[in-house]
C-alpha cells in the first residue's frame, strides 16, 4: 500500500517569522537610537567648534580669578547646553558650559551676536561652592 504525503512546503516567512519580527523590531530602535544620538552629538560638536566658545574658553583658561578658585587646568565638564542660530553672515549664541578645574567647579555662560566680528553680551563664571559670578567682560 502506498502513501501519499501531501506535504505543503511553507514560504520563507512561514518558516522564519519568529526570529525575523523581533530581530526587526530591535533593528528599527537601534537606528532610531543611533539617529537621535548622531543629530545629538553633531549639535554639540557645532557648539564646541565655534569661536564663540573657543574664545570664551580661552577667557576662563587665562583669567586669574577663575584660576584661583577653580585651580589649574580648567577643562569642560560635561555636555554643553544652549544654542547657536546661522542666518547668513550673522550669528547668534546663547551657551552654558560646564567647566572644571582641580578646586571645584562651575558654569561659565556665554551671549554673543556675531555681525562681522563677535560681540559679546555676557561672558561669566558662575561658582557653584561659593555661589559667586565672575563677569569675564569687566577689564
Amino acid at each position: 500500500m502506498e502513501e501519499n504525503y501531501n506535504e505543503v512546503k511553507k514560504n520563507w516567512w512561514d518558516r522564519n517569522w519568529k526570529w525575523f519580527v523581533p530581530t526587526g523590531c530591535l533593528s528599527l530602535i537601534v537606528l532610531f537610537g543611533l539617529f537621535i544620538a548622531g543629530i545629538f552629538f553633531g549639535v554639540t560638536s557645532m557648539m564646541e567648534e565655534s569661536e564663540a566658545y573657543k574664545n570664551a574658553m580661552n577667557q576662563v583658561r587665562h583669567n586669574e580669578v577663575v584660576i584661583q578658585k577653580l585651580g589649574k587646568p580648567i577643562e569642560m565638564d560635561g555636555l554643553t547646553s544652549g544654542s547657536i542660530q546661522i542666518n547668513g553672515n550673522s550669528e547668534n549664541c546663547d551657551l552654558e558650559i560646564p567647566i572644571k578645574g582641580p578646586k571645584g567647579t562651575g558654569t561659565l555662560f556665554v551671549i554673543a551676536q556675531k555681525r562681522g566680528t563677535w560681540e559679546y553680551r555676557e561672558m561669566a563664571v558662575y561658582i557653584k561652592a561659593t555661589d559667586e559670578k565672575i563677569d569675564l567682560l569687566k577689564k
